[in-house]
């Protein structure tokens, strides 16, 4: 059964929304200075969070300007990953504090775990998007929108295989004191751009 896609995006786009404001600072507006300035301390890592949220709903976005039809299944999987994105907003939320001298921690090992809880859902999150490009890939008869779409569930798996490698990094405690777990994900430019410049060429994207 076809469904209305129009319906859909609308529906995601209200999650990412609220997602947006799960993000803010504050609900309240301040009533003295000192409450204000307390407010507008955190508007880094709320930049920070917004712009990560941001570039997730892109990718959500470029999926459904790529495919023809959708039906439960991929309702379905969408669903999920609506799902996962609203709790991944707070893990994001909390790394953008300790970024900006907001946030505090104990001990390594708790750094470690957070670090963990983090790739675990950014490797949900990008398990999800690959699925649906692979899934859409299988439905689709127009040949180069098939191996457009091919392309991207590839291209996402990459996504997945640098956040299990912070995973692991984070498990093993491998520089953990340094940040070696969060400075993996620096790996996605390069091994992206080197993916794109081997495979895009021939595709119309």
């Amino acid at each position: 059964m076809i469904h209305s896609q129009e319906r859909l995006e609308a529906f995601s786009d209200a999650v990412f929304g609220f997602a947006a404001t799960l993000i803010v600072v504050s609900f309240e507006i301040p009533d003295n200075y000192d409450g204000l300035l307390e407010l507008m301390s955190g508007f880094v890592s709320f930049a920070l969070s917004f712009l990560a949220l941001v570039l997730i709903w892109k990718v959500h976005y470029n999926f459904f300007r790529r495919i023809q039809q959708i039906d439960n299944t991929l309702i379905a999987l969408n669903m999920v990953l609506l799902f996962v994105v609203l709790f991944y907003v707070y893990p994001m939320k909390f790394i953008a504090n300790l970024v900006t001298g907001k946030g505090t921690l104990n001990s390594f090992d708790q750094l470690a775990s957070l670090f963990m809880i983090y790739g675990l859902g950014f490797v949900l999150i990008f398990s999800l998007v690959a699925l649906m490009y692979w899934y859409a890939a299988g439905k689709e008869t127009i040949r180069n929108t098939k191996a457009v779409l091919n392309y991207f569930s590839k291209y996402f798996c990459i996504f997945i295989g640098v956040g299990i490698f912070s995973i692991l990094l984070s498990f093993l405690q491998i520089g953990i004191n340094f940040g070696s777990p969060g400075f993996v994900y620096g790996l996605l430019g390069p091994v992206c751009y080197w993916y794109g410049k081997k495979y895009s060429s021939s595709l119309s994207i």
